[in-house]
C-alpha cells in the first residue's frame, strides 16, 4: 500500500513519472471506502431497527433529496466543489447573528470601557481564527471530514475523544443560540409567550434544514447573513445616542489585567471554535487549492464578521453596564438580551418585525452545528456510522433543546464560563494536527487508505497524552471561571484572569513532538 504524498509538494516531473501510482492510490481509496461501505450495510441488514432507519432515510432521499454521504472520504473524481468565495461567505453567516452578540456584552460587563473591551475581543478573535483557517486546509488536501483528519495523529480510539469533545462543543454554541432566540420570540409576545416556546420552534427549523446536507449549506450560508447584518446596523444605529464611548470602565491594575485577559480568551475560544468542523465544508475542494486560499479565506472570512457582531454587543453593553442608561438597563435586567435588543428597537412595531426577523438569523449557525455533530457521532464506530446521519443530528437538536431550556435564565454564566473552557481543547487540537502534517509528516505524506483501518493509524496515545497534560496542566490551573479559579489565574486579580489557552498551548506544544516521537519508534505508526 503506497503512502500519498499531497500533490502541490510534489515537482511537475515527479508527477508526470508516477501517473501509475495516482492510479494505485485511487484504487486503493475506492477499495478502503467500499470496505468501509460493506461493514456499514451489513449492520444495518442485521439489525431490523438500523434498517428501518436507513429505509427511511432513502425514502427521504428519493422525495426530497437529502444528503446520504456521511463519513467516507470523497475520492478526487467524485468532488463537487462549490466556488472558493463560498469558504469566506460561509463564516459570514455562522458568525453574524443576534447569537454572537452576548459575547461582546461581557467586556462592559466584565469592566472594561468600550475601547478596551473591543481590542482584547479583537486579538482573541485574531488568534482564535488562526486555528480555524489552519485545520481546515486539510479538508480538500485529505477528502475527509474534520474529525476523521485527526485519525491520523489521535489514532481509532483516539478521535473518539475529539468527536465526543466536537459534540460537545457544537453543542455549547447552539444552546446559546436557542436561549437567545427563545428570549427574542417572548419578547416579540410581550412577554406573554415562554422562553422554551421559542427554543423548541427554533431547534425544529434548524434540524429540517441541516437534514439536506452539504450543498443545500452551502448555498443557504452564502445569502441569509445578509438580512442580519442589515439589521444589526440598524440596532446598533438606533442605540448610538444612548452610547458614551468615553464612559470609565470600573477595574484597573491586576483587575483590569485579569478582565482583559478573560475577555481575550472568550474570544480566541469562539473563534477557535470551528477548527473540529471546518473540514467538513472544505472537503469537497480540489487537493490542488492552493492551501493558502483556504487558509487566508477561512481567517478573513471568520475574523471579520465574528468582530462585527461582538463590536455591536460591547456598544449596547456600554449603557447597560457602564454608564447605567435607564430604560437599556431595566430591559436587560428585566428580560436580557432579547429585552435589551426590544428596547433598543424602535417604534415598537419595527420592533417586533425586527426581532422575529432576528429570530432567524441563528439558523446558519445552528444547522453547520447539526449537520457536523451528526458526522461526528458517526465516527465513533462501525455501528454508529449504520445509524443515519438525519438520525444523530435529530437526537443533538433534541439534546440542545432540553439544555436550552433547562439553563434559560442563565444566558451569561452558559456564555462566559462555558465558551472559554472551549479552547483549552481547540487550541491543543490545532497544534497536534499542526505538528503531524508539518514536521512528522512532512515527507511520508499520508496513506489515504488508513483512515479507516484502526491497523495502519497511529496508536493515538501520544495525541491523547498531550491533550490531557495540555487540559490538566494547563488549563486548569490557568482558569478563571464563576465556579472555579486556577491558582495561576488568581494572581491575575481578585476575580483572575484566564490564562489557561496560553498555558495548555505551550504544554501541547512542548509534549507532543517528544510523546509522538517516542510512539512512532516504538509502533512503527
Amino acid at each position: 500500500m503506497a503512502d500519498f504524498v499531497h500533490p502541490e509538494n510534489l515537482e511537475k516531473s515527479d508527477l508526470e513519472s508516477n501517473k501509475n501510482v495516482a492510479d494505485v492510490t485511487t484504487i486503493d481509496v475506492d477499495h478502503a471506502n467500499a470496505e468501509e461501505l460493506a461493514k456499514t450495510r451489513a449492520i444495518q441488514q442485521q439489525n431490523g431497527l438500523i434498517r428501518s432507519m436507513r429505509h427511511a432515510e432513502e425514502w427521504l432521499d428519493a422525495k426530497m433529496g437529502i444528503e446520504l454521504q456521511g463519513i467516507d472520504r470523497i475520492p478526487e473524481e467524485e468532488k463537487q466543489p462549490p466556488p472558493l468565495i463560498n469558504i469566506f461567505l460561509l463564516w459570514w453567516s455562522l458568525n453574524v447573528h443576534v447569537g454572537v452578540v452576548p459575547l461582546g456584552l461581557l467586556g462592559p460587563q466584565f469592566g472594561l470601557t468600550l475601547g478596551q473591551s473591543v481590542g482584547a475581543s479583537f486579538l482573541g478573535i485574531c488568534l482564535g481564527a488562526l486555528c480555524t483557517a489552519y485545520t481546515g486546509t486539510l479538508g480538500p488536501k485529505l477528502g475527509l471530514r474534520a474529525i476523521a483528519t485527526s485519525r491520523y495523529s489521535f489514532g481509532w480510539w483516539g478521535a473518539k475523544l475529539c468527536s465526543v469533545l466536537n459534540v460537545i462543543v457544537g453543542g455549547g454554541f447552539a444552546v446559546v443560540n436557542f436561549v437567545v432566540v427563545g428570549q427574542i420570540l417572548s419578547a416579540v409576545s410581550d412577554y406573554t409567550m415562554s422562553i422554551t416556546v421559542g427554543i423548541v420552534i427554533i431547534a425544529i427549523i434548524s434540524y429540517i434544514i441541516s437534514v439536506f446536507g452539504f450543498q443545500l449549506i452551502h448555498s443557504f450560508e452564502k445569502y441569509s447573513w445578509i438580512g442580519t447584518f442589515i439589521l444589526l446596523c440598524v440596532l446598533i444605529g438606533q442605540a448610538a445616542p444612548n452610547i458614551d464611548p468615553n464612559a470609565p470602565g470600573f477595574d484597573t491594575g491586576l483587575g483590569y489585567a485579569g478582565s482583559f485577559l478573560s475577555i481575550l480568551a472568550v474570544n480566541f475560544s469562539n473563534a477557535s471554535g470551528w477548527c473540529s468542523i471546518a473540514s467538513d465544508y472544505y472537503c469537497n475542494y480540489p487537493a490542488k487549492t492552493p492551501a493558502w486560499k483556504i487558509f487566508c479565506l477561512s481567517w478573513f472570512g471568520v475574523v471579520i464578521p465574528t468582530t462585527f457582531s461582538v463590536v455591536i454587543g460591547a456598544a449596547i453593553g456600554v449603557p447597560v453596564f457602564l454608564s447605567e442608561y435607564g430604560p437599556y438597563a431595566d430591559a436587560y435586567n428585566d428580560h436580557s438580551l432579547g429585552g435589551l435588543i426590544y428596547e433598543i428597537y424602535h417604534p415598537v412595531g419595527w420592533s417586533k418585525f425586527c426581532l422575529v426577523m432576528l429570530t432567524f438569523s441563528v439558523l446558519g449557525n445552528n444547522i453547520a452545528i447539526n449537520y457536523s455533530s451528526g458526522l461526528s457521532l458517526q465516527l465513533l464506530g462501525y455501528y454508529f456510522h449504520a445509524v443515519p446521519r438525519f438520525i444523530w443530528s435529530l437526537l443533538v437538536a433534541i439534546v440542545i433543546a432540553v439544555l436550552a431550556i433547562a439553563g434559560q435564565q442563565h444566558l451569561e454564566t452558559i456564555v462566559s464560563n462555558f465558551v472559554s473552557l472551549l479552547g483549552y481543547w481547540t487550541v491543543s487540537f490545532t497544534i497536534i494536527l499542526l505538528i503531524e502534517d508539518k514536521f512528522f509528516r512532512r515527507h511520508e505524506g499520508y496513506v489515504l487508505t488508513a483512515w479507516n483501518q484502526p491497523q495502519s493509524l497511529p496508536p493515538g496515545i501520544a495525541a491523547v497524552f498531550a491533550l490531557l497534560c495540555g487540559y490538566l496542566c494547563g488549563g486548569v490551573p490557568g482558569m478563571s471561571q464563576t465556579w472555579y479559579i486556577g491558582p495561576i489565574a488568581l494572581m491575575f486579580g481578585p476575580y483572575g484572569g484566564d490564562v489557561g489557552i496560553y498555558m495548555s498551548a505551550a504544554i501541547t506544544l512542548l509534549v507532543y513532538p517528544i510523546a509522538r516521537t517516542v510512539e512512532k519508534k516504538y509502533s512503527g505508526r
